[in-house]
């Protein structure tokens, strides 16, 4: 695990959530720029979070009618 800083730690604590989950969350649901916003930090300090937690972004282009299907290799939350 790498070691957290003190702004990625309060981060945590505000939100109640580890980074390593909350992070993909956000920048799924808002998009980079609102996530910066919802922990109170610049857009590039979410992109060092991530790249600092070992959070990867893929990105992928389909023709029309294709469908992506991504697999985590987590346990699925109920």
């Amino acid at each position: 695990m790498a070691l957290k800083t003190p702004a990625m730690l309060r981060a945590e604590e505000e939100q109640g959530e580890q980074l390593e989950t909350l992070l993909p969350r956000l920048i799924n649901e808002l998009g980079y720029k609102e996530a910066a916003v919802t922990l109170h930090i610049s857009a590039s300090s979410i992109n060092y979070w991530r790249l600092k937690l070992g959070i990867q972004i893929a990105k992928v282009a389909l023709n029309p009618g294709d469908r992506y299907i991504i697999k985590s290799k987590r346990k699925q939350e109920q």
